[in-house]
């Protein structure tokens, strides 16, 4: 199940990129393609809650790599800045296995919406030929130009941890509890 809705993360984050494709237009024409909404900061922390060791990380970095790989890649230092946000995310998900609860889950969904934020527009503007001068001003201008993506981050985030967590969840109680009836019918 764990493998399942991972997968299933990684086609959306694909999926939602391929609009304009000739081919593939029509199957994913429904999907919105908004900036920044995307299951991936959702999938690590989901992945650190439910994964055991290094997959935890792992599997998270390997499915923004292989979409990178079909979206396309960009710059190396933010992309860097991308999964090395998503890696801490994912350690925030390893902590919060042993401390789940839906306030817990909450508070990682947005931790981890604003560790992205921070470290990634700090890369923007640091990175070689930045369109922001190096300046106080200028990094505090790169952060305010990125608030339009920071919503979408955070809506995305809390809307996938929701959608990730809750069918997990769901699933396992709806399980447990047609054991226990096949138990007692026995």
């Amino acid at each position: 199940m764990v493998y399942f809705l991972i997968f299933f993360g990684f086609f959306l984050r694909i999926a939602s990129h391929f609009h304009e494709h000739q081919i593939l237009a029509p199957l994913f024409q429904y999907l919105p393609n908004i900036p920044n909404f995307a299951p991936i900061a959702a999938l690590a922390l989901f992945s650190g809650v439910y994964l055991k060791g290094k997959y935890a990380l792992i599997i998270p970095l390997a499915a923004m790599l292989i979409s990178d790989y079909f979206i396309g890649f960009y710059n190396p230092y933010i992309m860097l800045s991308v999964y090395l946000s998503f890696a801490l995310i994912g350690l925030a998900g390893i902590w919060l296995k042993r401390n789940k609860t839906l306030a817990n889950i909450f508070a990682g969904s947005l931790l981890g919406s604003v560790l992205f934020f921070l470290i990634t527009n700090f890369a923007v503007w640091s990175v070689p030929n930045s369109y922001y001068p190096y300046t106080l001003t200028g990094l505090l201008d790169c952060y305010v130009l990125a608030l339009p993506f920071f919503r979408n981050s955070l809506t995305g985030d809390l809307f996938y941890a929701i959608i990730l967590f809750g069918a997990y969840e769901t699933a396992s109680f709806m399980i447990k509890k047609h054991t226990k009836e096949a138990l007692w019918q026995k």
